[in-house]
């Protein structure tokens, strides 16, 4: 039976791409079949040699030759992130400043509908806090029971209350005794609302 030649590449073989020549070691005739860097300023020029001669020469070989101990230090820091800067964790200038969505590659617009709907959120947030510090103090409570903001006009306060009674009356909940009590709590939130506006003038046409 005929035996099938292993073709599986050995690891001293010599480079398949390696010139027609002889060894560059002066005064060996050998054939030249394995490369080594020829400095670490130039790791893509190669030097050819034999095998017994690039071993040796590999033995030899020292990258971080000629260079100070800070010099060397600072090579193995930008070695471990792949030459590319890096700063401390916390530092907001570098990689951990917020993340900037609108830098984002987002041909669908799923993060811009997003930005949008949070930057829609804020400025209701804003207007929310603004309409709360115009609010006078005694009516806060009132206008929040009934869910108005402020300023608000008298016709808007009675369209609330009758939406807010017809919804929580215990007659429209079975008899419900939890119904009952907020709708006592709706009453008295409105009354001070109404009282508030008509005693101040405000109340509008409506």
């Amino acid at each position: 039976m005929m035996m099938r030649k292993n073709q599986r590449h050995r690891a001293f073989d010599p480079d398949p791409a390696a010139p027609d020549r002889s060894c560059d070691l002066p005064g060996c005739g050998e054939r030249a079949g394995y490369k080594a860097p020829r400095s670490r300023q130039a790791l893509n020029d190669y030097f050819w040699f034999c095998l017994d001669h690039v071993r040796e020469y590999n033995a030899r070989w020292d990258y971080y030759k000629g260079m100070t101990p800070g010099q060397i230090e600072a090579h193995l820091r930008a070695d471990v992130s792949w030459d590319r800067p890096s700063w401390r964790l916390g530092h907001l200038g570098g990689a951990a400043a917020a993340f900037d969505e609108e830098k984002m590659l987002d041909p669908l617009g799923l993060l811009r509908g997003a930005g949008e709907a949070r930057a829609r959120a804020r400025q209701r947030g804003h207007a929310s806090a603004a309409n709360t510090d115009q609010r006078p103090e005694a009516l806060r409570q009132p206008l929040e029971t009934l869910g108005l903001g402020w300023p608000v006009s008298m016709a808007e306060v009675k369209t609330r209350y009758k939406d807010l009674a017809r919804r929580h009356h215990p007659d429209a909940n079975g008899g419900d005794r939890a119904s009952e009590e907020r709708l006592k709590t709706i009453n008295v939130a409105y009354t001070a609302v109404k009282q508030h506006l008509a005693g101040a003038g405000l109340a509008r046409t409506g």
